[in-house]
């Protein structure tokens, strides 16, 4: 049975067609409502009490949630209509207010998390002046630490803990800080003065918090990102003071979400000590992401789940759990399709927290989002890659717009655009340059494409809803060229330098590489290959090279001989054993060159295995031959 659907036009400042809602959505509507979060709780408890209730306000949810409890029943799920699709003067706003109310009607996922431990053991490190203020401040609440710069005074100063030194090195992240320090000097509290001790290096030590009022050079990359690193400006007393009230509260026990899932056996980083793909390694900000042999790992706790990782991984062996790279497809066709029922051609704009609020002042003091744009919101924009923006114009939106935030990564975006737009072979990926709400309002409203004529269903892996939407997109079966360090490609084989030894094959991890059990030769899966680089890194003569490409053909999908030769014959048996130009090659290099190599030997180059052990062991000069064994001796010997 389909939910209740509960609307409301928030004082008649926007349109809304009742019917059109309730039969896109499937859901039922009773009425309109003019002002629903000013109406007594009884009137919000009738609104409420049906199981499953979508309620169209997204302002005032904690409010409606408020007069709910307060009248007996459940708060529904709410979801905006208004500032992303209602306030527009652009058009019908009908469709993208029932894609919007059929998105929120999916599940959500629940994102897996972590429980962190905090002490409250905090260090600050900084000039006396600031240092110590803060460190007062921070007394009854942490315990702290201040770490004054190497060749500092003693402080008088007793109520805190205070040395003196530089940190060498730090690891680690909120709750399990870990720091190496030089020439560290302790306060020795005897004598008339007090004064610092002898210096030593190498010290090591940890805490939960690190306040860093140094205003230097930060102790990690990406420093925004490491919970539990404070950083304030130490010039500007009111975000010291901000950092200390932070600070303050960092003490109990905390979650924290676990932003990717890794599967080992999919990653294709190593093989056999050779190093393959590098990009999730390469892209990293926060360096969450190490080699452990053959595969990476990363770092919960210092990972800052901007998302990046997933969106280069061409194996999904690291991929974004939260929300899943499922569930973001899902949603892309849940808005795609339920807009298509109601209108034409829907552009995508893709935003973060800050450009929901961009969004919103757009709508409250300008003509806000045209009706055609439909605005997605993720919490981290970096994993929304190629593959993302390819399952998006390939379910029928016309453009895709990415709005980054102020501390959004651009590179890793700009990368994945212009592969999704190689992809796509045209540019309706956009990175949207908006600082302010009336740039957006601009930038949205260009002329908009066209839209795919066969939208598709974006289901399975990230590689295959990129395959199956470049093929919507293409008329035939081309070949599309890629740039650089994309995932797609190709396997170039020099067939005169290539010896079919066979060692691309055995490191492959993908299976893009296959060799075949009753002949010698090398076949080629295009579509499993993931351009990781392995092949060519090992091979002995040099003899493979990688095209980035997409080749739409049905022919990508089944193996195609890259080289291939006649097997060798074993002189003796008749037996295939290897190839028979590398056996040929070796016998005429060895053959009459050395005494070890004479006729008699020359002939075992041309045997397999097991015939070359038979013919050496029955050989006059058998390296498996020993002397003869002494006669045993017996009383009779002894008696004569």
């Amino acid at each position: 049975m389909a939910g209740r659907l509960v609307l409301c036009n928030c004082a008649g400042t926007q349109a809304i067609d009742a019917d059109a809602l309730a039969s896109a959505t499937g859901r039922t509507c009773d009425r309109v409502h003019t002002a629903l979060c000013c109406a007594a709780p009884e009137v919000v408890a009738g609104a409420f009490a049906a199981p499953d209730t979508l309620m169209a306000c997204g302002q005032e949810g904690p409010r409606l949630t408020t007069l709910a409890a307060e009248a007996g029943v459940g708060a529904p799920r709410f979801v905006d209509i208004r500032d992303r699709a209602g306030w527009t003067d652009d058009g019908d706003p009908t469709a993208k207010q029932a894609a919007l109310l059929a998105e929120a009607a999916l599940p959500a996922s629940e994102a897996p998390m972590i429980d962190v431990a905090s002490e409250g053991l905090c260090l600050i490190v900084g000039l006396e002046e600031v240092a110590l203020s803060a460190a007062h401040r921070l007394n009854d609440t942490l315990a702290v630490t201040v770490l004054l710069p190497e060749g500092a005074e003693a402080p008088e100063d007793r109520a805190v803990e205070i040395v003196s030194g530089r940190i060498r090195r730090a690891s680690g992240a909120f709750g399990a800080f870990e720091l190496t320090l030089d020439a560290l000097r302790q306060v020795d509290p005897s004598g008339r003065e007090i004064a610092f001790g002898a210096p030593r290096d190498g010290a090591r030590t940890r805490c939960d918090v690190i306040l860093d009022l140094t205003g230097g050079t930060p102790l990690f990359p990406a420093h925004h990102k490491r919970d539990g690193y404070l950083r304030p400006d130490p010039g500007r007393p009111q975000a010291v003071a901000d950092a200390v009230l932070a600070a303050s509260q960092l003490v109990g026990t905390f979650e924290k979400t676990l932003h990717v899932r890794v599967e080992p056996a999919l990653c294709a980083h190593s093989r056999a000590e050779q190093t393959g793909c590098t990009r999730c390694l390469d892209l990293c900000p926060t360096g969450a992401i190490v080699p452990a042999g053959e595969h990476v790992t990363v770092d919960p706790m210092i990972c800052a789940g901007c998302g990046a990782c997933s969106s280069v991984c061409p194996s999904g062996a690291i991929a974004y759990d939260a929300p899943p790279v499922d569930d973001t497809f899902r949603r892309i066709e849940v808005l795609a399709r339920t807009f298509r029922t109601l209108g034409a051609d829907p552009t995508l704009l893709v935003h973060d927290e800050h450009g929901r609020e961009m969004i919103a002042l757009a709508a409250r003091h300008g003509r806000g989002l045209p009706a055609h744009a439909v605005p997605l919101e993720l919490p981290a924009l970096a994993a929304f890659g190629h593959a993302e923006a390819m399952a998006a114009l390939g379910a029928g939106f016309a453009r895709v717009d990415i709005l980054p935030g102020p501390r959004t990564e651009r590179d890793p975006l700009l990368a994945q655009i212009a592969l999704a737009n190689a992809l796509a072979g045209r540019e309706d990926v956009r990175l949207l340059d908006a600082a302010e709400p009336d740039a957006l309002e601009a930038e949205t409203r260009v002329p908009v494409p066209a839209a795919v004529a066969e939208p598709i269903l974006p289901l399975g892996t990230r590689r295959q809803v990129s395959r199956v939407a470049a093929a919507a997109l293409h008329d035939g079966a081309p070949v599309l060229p890629l740039p650089e360090g994309a995932p797609y490609g190709a396997v170039l084989l020099d067939r005169d330098a290539c010896t079919l030894c066979l060692a691309c094959v055995s490191l492959c991890p993908s299976g893009a590489l296959l060799d075949n059990p009753d002949r010698p030769e090398v076949r080629f899966v295009e579509d499993a290959c993931l351009q990781c680089g392995l092949c060519a890194n090992i091979c002995p003569e040099d003899a493979i090279a990688l095209e980035p490409r997409l080749d739409l053909s049905p022919d990508a999908l089944s193996p195609r001989v890259l080289n291939a030769e006649e097997p060798a014959l074993c002189v003796e048996c008749g037996k295939p054993f290897g190839v028979a130009s590398t056996i040929e090659r070796i016998a005429g290099m060895l053959a009459d060159r050395h005494p070890a190599f004479g006729a008699e030997k020359a002939r075992m180059i041309r045997m397999c295995d097991t015939c070359r052990v038979n013919a050496m062991a029955h050989s006059a000069d058998s390296p498996f031959a020993a002397a003869p064994r002494p006669r045993p001796r017996s009383s009779e010997d002894y008696i004569n």
